[in-house]
């Protein structure tokens, strides 16, 4: 059998047949939300389309730990955040921590904006091997490698995105693949 979830999946249903999962009835900080639902080992795949960024480094990294546990050898994290080297100042400041806009705009809630080196460092301390998918470099520069949406659909992506056409990067996002080795 093959779990594939979707955590703190909002509005979007991009993935169809995905378990979608809210905060409040899968939280990544309480395993115990995890224990009830699920056997350790048991998921497949599991997509977090900007939600890390939410979570402090600390909280993301227990949370890393979580997913780790509950996914079979071999399964992924497909995870996106905003891409803090994309450098685009109005997408800068529309992504920083606390947001432009007011409290309930879900901005507001960014406690951290990650780059693909902190991303990464997160996942690889939590256990996993990172393969990188969507990104840009410190000089600003992006970098694709081919991902299959079969796996799981990122909508804040190069290709899904309907903002990003003509080969240009509107709305980018730092998107990787965390495996549990």
């Amino acid at each position: 059998m093959s779990i594939r979830l979707v955590v703190g999946a909002g509005a979007y249903n991009n993935n169809p047949g995905w378990i979608h999962t809210q905060e409040n009835e899968l939280d990544l900080l309480d395993v115990t939300t995890w224990a009830n639902r699920f056997d350790e080992n048991s998921i497949t795949a599991i997509l977090a389309e900007h939600v890390w960024e939410h979570l402090t480094y600390e909280e993301g990294l227990q949370a890393a730990k979580t997913c780790y546990t509950y996914l079979k050898p071999s399964g992924f994290l497909r995870c996106a955040v905003p891409d803090g080297f994309y450098s685009d100042k109005a997408y800068q400041k529309a992504v920083q921590v606390g947001g432009p806009g007011p409290k309930d705009h879900p901005a507001a809630s960014h406690k951290i904006v990650y780059n693909y080196n902190t991303l990464s460092n997160l996942f690889l301390s939590a256990g996993f091997e990172v393969k990188l998918l969507e990104y840009h470099d410190e000089e600003g520069n992006f970098h694709y490698n081919q991902w299959d949406g079969e796996k799981g659909v990122i909508f804040r992506s190069k290709y899904y995105d309907p903002r990003n056409k003509d080969g240009k990067i509107v709305f980018p996002s730092l998107i990787v693949d965390a495996i549990k080795t």
